[in-house]
């Protein structure tokens, strides 16, 4: 067997360690080791320079274990494995040490983070000693993709697929595409058309023989695994309500682009919406819109609009969180309103005024140019609307308390359009549950990572795009359908998917058929083999999270690269007394 040669990496991280941690003490510590050929300090380990002093080393030194301290492996643990890989080691014989967000981060004493990152050095160490090679195994990947929501984001995403030559099955549960989009007159800030804009996707789509649409339909069941799943879609339309009509389709990926819902803004009693009849809601006022008229209950022509903000939203009591469209959309009611009736009075009543995007700022002041009424109030302050006398001239009055003014002011109304939040479908569980992925406090999906893998999730092979995300505008709905389309555009490409080998195994001789491990694994990979009366994990959806290895009461299961053996090595590293 080949002695262990070990080399041992301390990053500064510009200041991020070095200013805690006193990384020339760690670097003596480490060549102290046994075993260890090798132990130097770099300023920034994850450059093209550090990785360039590693793989030189390898080479040079002929190192057949590496150890890298710098930050999280979530961060670079990637880039390491590959720089083993162009030196010709096996990937899986490196380890990291996590003495930034673990060490120096975390503590102010440099004598006592410093103790603290030798002892994860030295248990780093002590693992790195028992890796094993191991190779990634590879798996077909079917061309074919299905997308669930029609609204832009499922559109988009459908057409840059097929447009490359993949089948894509685009499920919708109405029956038309648009979406939510469909429901809109026109978009902030350029005034477009939303019929425009949905009515270009719609007719490509159907001229698209590489698009099969599925409308009042949903999704049933997803089984197998990236580049070879099975998708189970049924017909949900009324007129076939006594008859089950199912379609089995093989799939590749799945881009889950369902969208949002309106928050219910009967549920503020304050605004008296469904009980003053001229208090609607956003996309009520759309719907006038779009039939070309504006006007109260009654049939007449309004002389008092206002806008209130954040409806359902930026609230502790319904959602914290900003529904991002709101401002600009009601800045588009003030031209709109202004446009179709150049003498009435506008009023918006808002939190704060988010003009975050393109051309935003300068919509925001053609609004404020065009004599509209802005009044500002308190988070967690709300206007009251009742109302009016019979000597008032409107049919309304809305008390706000004005933050700017420090006066409590009171505005006249004949329409109050409320700018309802976004928030996570009903049925969103539902979704989340058959594609297997998660979703936040709030309903929404979540990513696998914010910024480094904003469509990706924690399923291979499933991504997400648009508003059943987080709330977003049509741009930014728009980026991310198509970046989901892009990755999974790039892994057909290479016809074949690359799967870790950090996986979990189970032992036919030991496995007691308990089905225990079936029940536990978040990632739905084990299935259990009638046949054999055996659980099986299927490599391509094991994430190797090593539930099913701690709960196995045979010790059936072995978690490759996370071995009982590795794992007891590094906590004696960590727990040495002498360092």
């Amino acid at each position: 067997m080949e002695n262990n040669r070990i080399g041992v990496y301390i990053c500064m991280c510009g200041t991020n360690i070095a200013k805690i941690v006193d990384v020339e003490a760690v670097v003596k510590f480490a060549s102290e080791i046994p075993e260890v050929v090798l132990a130097k300090s770099y300023k920034y380990m994850c450059s093209n320079p550090g990785q360039e002093m590693i793989i030189q080393d390898i080479k040079e030194n002929k190192l057949n274990r590496i150890v890298v301290a710098a930050c999280s492996p979530n961060m670079h643990e990637r880039t390491f494995r590959s720089a083993l890989r162009m030196a010709g080691l096996n990937q899986y014989l490196l380890e990291m040490a996590n003495i930034r967000e673990q060490c120096s981060w975390v503590h102010s004493d440099p004598v006592e983070a410093t103790e603290k990152a030798k002892a994860l050095v030295n248990a780093a160490i002590a693992r790195v000693k028992l890796h094993e090679e191991l190779e990634n195994v590879s798996a077909q990947m079917c061309p074919n993709v299905l997308v669930i929501g029609g609204g832009i984001a499922g559109m988009t995403a459908a057409l840059e697929l097929a447009d490359a030559g993949n089948t894509v099955y685009l499920v919708e549960k109405a029956d038309h595409l648009g979406g939510n989009l469909a429901r809109v007159d026109l978009t902030a800030p350029y005034l477009y058309s939303a019929r425009d804009l949905l009515t270009e996707r719609i007719t490509r789509i159907n001229n698209n023989k590489n698009i099969k649409v599925f409308l009042n339909s949903k999704v049933t069941s997803l089984t197998g695994y990236i580049g070879n799943f099975r998708a189970v879609i049924q017909n949900i339309s009324p007129v076939v309500q006594n008859k089950t009509i199912e379609t089995e389709v093989e799939i590749g990926n799945v881009i889950v682009c369902t969208g949002y819902k309106e928050f219910d803004a009967s549920r503020i009693v304050h605004y008296g919406y469904g009980k003053l009849p001229n208090v609607i809601t956003s996309f009520e006022f759309e719907k006038m819109l779009r039939a070309g008229r504006i006007e109260t209950k009654e049939g007449k022509t309004p002389k008092y609009v206002a806008i209130i903000h954040c409806v359902g939203s930026r609230s502790e009591e319904f959602h914290s969180y900003c529904s991002r469209v709101c401002c600009m959309t009601a800045l588009k009611y003030a031209h709109e309103i202004k446009s179709a009736i150049p003498e009435c009075y506008v009023s918006d009543v808002y939190i704060d005024m988010h003009a975050f995007g393109k051309g935003h700022e300068d919509f925001y002041r053609s609004s404020s140019q065009a004599k509209t009424l802005f009044l500002m109030y308190e988070k967690g302050d709300r206007p009251v609307i009742h109302k009016a006398g019979p000597k008032d001239d409107c049919e309304m009055l809305i008390e706000v308390n004005e933050k700017l003014s420090g006066e409590t002011i009171e505005i006249p109304a004949d329409l109050v359009i409320l700018m309802v939040g976004m928030e996570a479908r009903e049925d969103a569980y539902e979704v989340a549950r058959i594609v297997n992925i998660s979703q936040d406090k709030e309903g929404w999906f979540i990513e696998s990572h914010p910024k480094l893998e904003p469509v990706a999730t924690t399923t291979d092979g499933v991504f997400i795009a648009g508003t059943c995300v987080a709330p977003k505008d049509i741009p930014d709905t728009v980026a991310q359908a198509r970046a989901a389309a892009a990755r999974i555009l790039a892994r057909i490409s290479k016809e074949k998917i690359e799967i870790d080998a950090l996986y979990s195994e189970v032992n036919p001789n030991l496995c007691s058929g308990c089905r225990l491990c079936n029940l536990l694994c978040p990632y739905s990979a084990i299935e259990f083999l009638e046949d054999k009366k055996q659980s099986h994990i299927i490599s391509a959806l094991c994430k190797g999270c090593g539930v099913c290895v701690a709960a196995c009461p045979s010790s059936a299961i072995k978690g490759r690269h996370f071995t009982d053996q590795q794992i007891l090595a590094q906590v004696e590293g960590l727990l040495a007394e002498k360092l």
